[in-house]
């Protein structure tokens, strides 16, 4: 969320009082990633529930960077998840763009940062016992560009990156379609000659062959060779299988990351399938398989491509970005209730997602991302939101994102304070 929100702050006229970054953070009692923060003639107070908690609230002592007079602000957020998701597949970032955005991101108090890592159109990872996946599956993107791959030192220092702001990585290895990158490594894993490599925008349809027991022992070492407590499977989009095929499929390789002790996330086309208790579903476009996965008690995460999807066009005139999702401006990322989308649905959080067909540069980056990605931010951490109060406060914050170097689409919902 962004700072000041009448919500959680209370403030009251004085002296300009500068906030320090270094300031000691005591252990409370509350909620997970809950702080508490006082400001009065005495001195600066702060305490946090756990490690998150302190993470969140030097959050927004970065935000206030010096406050008039005494304040108080005790905080707590809505939901337990509160992500943004970047898709190096289509287009490849490497490591130092993607710390710039956890950064940005920790100052937003968003605390997941999922990678699509696999798509047709290239394979980012490094697996030790497949190298081909980054030997030849890396190689290309979309418009036919070079490619790139992160090591698995590349990735720890991701990883660990983000553990200095309480964030949790995501990996995305997206099976059984949207492989083609995969098969032009091993095509054995369809059983054909491997495919010619794909760098357009949508997908060449092509699929795992799933009944080959090839497939599970090549899933299982890649499961095993990406670190962290969740697993995407993807799921989605899924051509060429038989509806027996991918269900029992999905349930195979959504029981082969619990066996692995991770937690397997999904996209919402697996919500046809039994799933696996333990499974997460996440929705981003068809109701109907969504509520399929909340009918048997799976948890959602809500990703509803008109709110969410960063790769959508603001309006009419905005160089990048597509539009089937409609125009995405401010305020459509801004005036939703991810409670209301799917009906009886166990919602933990919210995910914005950066596709990246028309996204080459950390420019591009910047206009797709800023600012909505600070809506997404507000709708993940408070229930009590308001448009008119929200784009008054996000005026503000031009100032700040300038500061940071960020080149932010300047939507004309807001009307940005000068510098």
């Amino acid at each position: 969320m962004i700072i000041p929100a009448p919500a959680v702050l209370e403030a009251r006229p004085g002296e300009p009082v500068a906030l320090p970054g270094d300031l000691d953070c005591a252990r409370s009692d509350g909620p997970a990633e809950s702080y508490s923060l006082s400001v009065s003639a005495d001195g600066v107070t702060f305490s946090a529930a756990d490690d998150a908690g302190e993470a969140r609230g030097r959050a927004t002592l970065r935000q206030l960077g010096e406050t008039s007079g005494p304040l108080s602000i005790q905080d707590a957020p809505r939901s337990a998840w509160r992500g943004v998701m970047l898709d190096v597949a289509r287009h490849f970032f490497g490591v130092d763009e993607v710390l710039r955005l956890l950064d940005l991101a920790a100052l937003y108090k968003l605390n997941v940062l999922h990678l699509h890592l696999t798509d047709d159109q290239g394979w980012r990872i490094e697996v030790p016992e497949w190298p081909r996946l980054t030997a030849v599956g890396a190689e290309t993107a979309v418009g036919g560009g070079a490619g790139g791959f992160f090591t698995r030192a590349d990735y720890d220092r991701i990883v660990a990156h983000a553990a200095t702001h309480s964030i949790t990585v995501v990996p995305e290895v997206d099976v059984p379609g949207h492989v083609n990158a995969a098969l032009r490594a091993y095509p054995e894993l369809w059983g054909r000659d491997a495919p010619e490599p794909f760098t357009t925008w949508s997908s060449p349809g092509v699929s795992l062959d799933v009944r080959s027991e090839i497939v599970l022992r090549w899933l299982g070492d890649v499961v095993r060779a990406i670190p962290g407590e969740h697993f995407h499977l993807g799921g989605d989009e899924v051509e060429g299988l038989a509806h027996e095929d991918y269900v029992r499929f999905m349930w195979d390789a959504c029981s082969l990351v619990l066996e692995q002790g991770k937690t397997p996330i999904v996209w919402e086309e697996a919500g046809v399938a039994k799933l696996p208790q333990g499974t997460i579903v996440q929705h981003w476009s068809d109701a109907k398989p969504a509520k399929a996965a909340a009918d048997q008690g799976l948890p959602l995460i809500m990703s509803p491509a008109p709110h969410t999807y960063l790769d959508q066009k603001y309006d009419d005139d905005t160089r990048l970005g597509l539009t089937w999702a409609g125009a995405v401006d401010v305020r459509d990322a801004y005036d939703w209730d991810p409670e209301t989308v799917i009906d009886g649905a166990d919602v933990i959080g919210v995910e914005a997602a950066l596709w990246t067909e028309t996204i080459e540069t950390r420019a591009d980056i910047d206009a797709m991302v800023f600012p909505r990605l600070l809506a997404t931010a507000e709708v993940g951490w408070t229930r009590h939101r308001s448009w008119e109060d929200f784009r008054t406060r996000l005026a503000r914050h031009g100032e700040l994102l300038d500061g940071l170097g960020v080149g932010f689409h300047r939507s004309t919902q807001v009307e940005w304070s000068k510098s």
